[in-house]
């Protein structure tokens, strides 16, 4: 039986070499997905920031993004799980969904 895993940076920008990730809690979270924007959520509490960003390779730690700025700060929202954050950074709240397999 094989193990399935979430998809990592390298796999997420293999896909979209564009895409505005975030790693956090060993998951690979996407900004600028329609439908995500499209959905009603708030900001709940915080639960970490953006502590380095690496925009030259995929080798992803968790807190590391390729395009969000140190100090950009992570809240969970209203949902049940952590399958969506928010994110506030320069004054901007942007939506980030957890890229999940299956």
């Amino acid at each position: 039986m094989e193990e399935t895993k979430n998809p990592n940076a390298a796999e997420v920008l293999s896909l979209d070499p564009e895409a505005d990730i975030f790693q956090y809690n060993g998951m690979i979270y996407q900004t600028n997905i329609d439908w995500v924007e499209e959905m009603s959520f708030t900001k709940d509490e915080q639960v970490g920031e953006i502590n380095a960003r690496n925009d030259r390779n995929t080798d992803f730690e968790d807190e590391m993004s390729n395009k969000l700025p140190v100090g950009a700060i992570i809240f969970t929202t209203n949902e049940e799980d952590e399958i969506l954050l928010v994110v506030k950074s320069n004054g901007e709240t942007l939506k980030y969904y957890a890229i999940v397999e299956g």
